[in-house]
């Protein structure tokens, strides 16, 4: 996923200007620090994403008035052999340390909204609940990575966006748009989006300690902590910790969160990086309306674990084993504080994969495997386990889990990239075999199955990229499609296999001078989605069951980002991103009502400027609209009224003021300042302004 490796610190150091300086090139035989020559980026997006172009580049940091920074090696996910932004021939979207501190968001889910091609659904603030999707999909049709590790759950998509992280332990976040199967397996049908944490303290000491609180609205308040130590380039270890609370923006959407995170990295020898990563989060809070408006008092509590243990080795030849393990306990209440509609669930996922690549004369080979077990005990999803000594008890309660569904994800991919000065091209196949290991379900199949893809990049010219992709994708059904039954819903053991044929054309455009910098994209897409999967209601009167159906999937994306340079520059960036998406639904049945996937954001405009005030004092205001398509059922009173009403567009405005210090920050904000009320989801009005302000301390 990424080359781990820490050059030795040495007197000199060597300056460079937009080189590469991957664990593979010139800069490691050099044996000490290389500082590359980088100019300032602005965001493309709100939330100022950094794109794939021609040139390595990074934003200063905090206070720092020049163009030339230290900075590490970045690589990003797009193929199976570490490949760096410059290299790449898949288009990433970077979300970079300083672009998360400057936005008015408190969580990962927030700072999603603010993404073009991204779609992020809530029921209540504050990112507790949340569906993230992109480029029109659903919320289960994305992988999620932390460090490179997959830390999706086969359990439900709705629950998938839990980390165990803190904004502040963040070092960038990675949005890959467009099926990636080929490298990520199941669930990467959509795209992926990679969470990176920190490596090293923020600091040029070997050791950082920082913290900070923050409260406002609704009796909101919270606050987090970091430490982190370097040894001799040899080692690393960071361990942080965050609590929230609030009583919530909408009704019965209070909560309280808190997570804890440990990730570490020891050198031994320069051929030999070992790596680490521990997380635990918790989560209660009230769900309103999460699976119908009919139960507007609805209550969950959720819990995260999760490990994994890595080491990568250096050189022509780099290899990548790792072992991972994760578990997320839910339980559920229909009615909050009752056992009516409870329900109870446990799952467990353990891999084990490795990765072999080479680079050579004709480019850089890569080889993998992974065997991935997912497993569920309910008290609702699943094959009922019949001898009542072998159902394992339920934590906290006297109550046991009496279904569970075991399945073994088997694959094997290989890819080839080929890297020259202005041409990359990346050409890959993943066989994937599922096998479930209770009695059989109708629609899955144990045969292997192969997903290949190809993506392409030219740059003809200094500035310019021409790219375009195709790449096939499959998902897997969730427990929850093919299992869940409740008085408003019903599974289907019978699904099959999403698929989809996914391929992206477009161009990007970079100009640097010493006064500014520009960055342009045009992107257009079409996906081709055979069995998808939605919830769907065939009558008025109808419950949501699971089903397949085909899809078409088009749309369009445009973005446009400046940046001033300089110290004394007002405006210091500029941004504007808009993207289109046009669907046709093909069903065996005619549909009255699709939950999920017709849902989908038609339309979505983002824009953001970011500006000094005085001093080191600054505002960054974004304004965000939006159009979705599809229609809610209209409740009353917790009574179905059987009539649809289609989604109003809405816009919202966001203010964040800063005052940093290189030991301390001042930061007041506001999100949705202009008090507009509008839906997200059905029946949900989403919360008016929300005033929050805090500090943070760094050492």
């Amino acid at each position: 996923m990424y080359n781990k490796k820490t050059l030795r610190t040495a007197p000199e150091t060597v300056t460079f200007t937009h080189f590469s300086r991957g664990g593979w090139s010139i800069f490691a035989s050099l044996k000490r620090p290389v500082r590359i020559g980088v100019l300032a980026v602005s965001m493309l997006g709100s939330v100022c994403i950094e794109k794939v172009e021609a040139r390595q580049i990074a934003e200063p940091e905090d206070d720092a008035k020049t163009d030339e920074t230290e900075m590490a090696e970045v690589t990003v996910a797009g193929s199976m052999a570490p490949l760096t932004l410059l290299q790449s021939a898949r288009i990433v979207g970077v979300i970079t340390r300083q672009q998360i501190e400057a936005a008015a968001v408190h969580t990962v889910n927030d700072l999603l909204k603010l993404a073009s091609g991204v779609d992020v659904r809530q029921r209540g603030g504050f990112g507790i609940q949340t569906d993230i999707s992109i480029d029109g999909g659903t919320f289960d049709q994305i992988t999620l990575l932390l460090n490179g590790t997959n830390i999706s759950t086969p359990h439900t998509g709705h629950l998938a966006a839990d980390f165990p992280v803190a904004l502040s332990d963040i070092e960038r976040i990675e949005v890959l748009e467009g099926a990636a199967s080929r490298v990520y397996g199941a669930s990467a049908f959509g795209g992926a989006i990679n969470i990176v944490t920190k490596t090293k303290p923020d600091t040029q000491k070997a050791w950082a300690v920082e913290a900070g609180a923050h409260g406002g609205s609704y009796a909101t308040f919270g606050g987090d902590a970091r430490v982190a130590f370097a040894k001799d380039g040899k080692g690393m270890l960071s361990l942080s910790g965050a609590y929230q609370r609030s009583d919530g923006a909408t009704a019965n959407s209070d909560f309280k969160r808190g997570n804890m995170f440990m990730r570490g990295e020891w050198t031994p020898a320069e051929a030999v990086t070992f790596d680490m990563q521990a997380g635990w989060n918790t989560k209660d809070y009230g769900a309103n309306t999460f699976y119908s408006a009919a139960y507007p008092d609805q209550f969950e509590s959720n819990g995260r674990y999760l490990v994994s243990i890595g080491a990568t080795t250096h050189g022509r030849v780099r290899l990548r084993p790792e072992i991972y393990w994760n578990r997320s306990t839910d339980n559920f209440q229909l009615i909050r504080g009752t056992a009516k509609g409870e329900n109870f669930h446990r799952t467990d996922v353990a891999g084990s994969h490795i990765t072999l690549d080479v680079n050579w004369i004709a480019g850089r080979t890569a080889i993998g495997g992974e065997i991935r077990t997912e497993g569920i005990v309910s008290t609702n999803l699943g094959h009922p386990i019949p001898n009542v000594s072998s159902q394992p008890h339920i934590h906290g309660t006297d109550l046991r889990y009496s279904r569970r569904c075991d399945r073994t994800n088997l694959s094997f991919n290989v890819e080839h990239s080929i890297v020259l000065p202005r041409f990359t091209a990346s050409v890959g196949l993943l066989a994937n075999s599922t096998i479930y290991q209770q009695a059989s379900i109708d629609g899955a199949s144990s045969a292997l199955r192969f997903y290949p893809g190809a993506d392409i990049a030219y740059r003809p010219a200094e500035g310019w990229k021409l790219f375009a992709s195709y790449n096939k994708g499959f998902r897997m059904p969730t427990f929850t499609d093919l299992y869940y039954k409740a008085p408003t819903h019903e599974g289907n053991s019978g699904l099959k296999a999403e698929e989809s044929h996914s391929m992206q054309v477009g161009v990007t455009y970079a100009l640097r001078t010493d006064a500014l910098a520009f960055d342009a994209k045009v992107r257009a897409f079409y996906h081709r989605g055979t069995q998808m999967i939605d919830w769907v209601m065939y009558t008025a009167d109808d419950v949501f069951h699971s089903a397949n159906f085909d899809l078409d999937n088009m749309g369009a994306q445009a973005t446009a980002a400046l940046r001033f340079n300089g110290e004394r520059a007002w405006v210091r960036r500029l941004e504007a991103s808009y993207t289109y998406i046009h669907q046709q639904r093909r069903d065996d049945v005619a549909v009255w009502k699709s939950n999920y996937s017709m849902e989908y954001l038609r339309h979505k405009f983002v824009a953001s400027l970011d500006h000094r005030i005085w001093d080191t004092l600054t505002a960054t205001w974004t304004l965000r609209w939006q159009d979705r398509m599809g229609a809610y059922i209209k409740y009353e009173d917790a009574t179905s009224t059987g009539e649809l009403v289609g989604y109003s567009p809405y816009a919202t405005l966001d203010l964040k003021i800063r005052w940093t210090r290189p030991h301390y920050e001042l930061w007041v904000e506001g999100t949705n300042i202009t008090n507009h009320t509008y839906y997200d989801l059905g029946n949900i009005p989403q919360p008016g302004i929300v005033a929050l302000a805090g500090a943070r301390v760094k050492f």
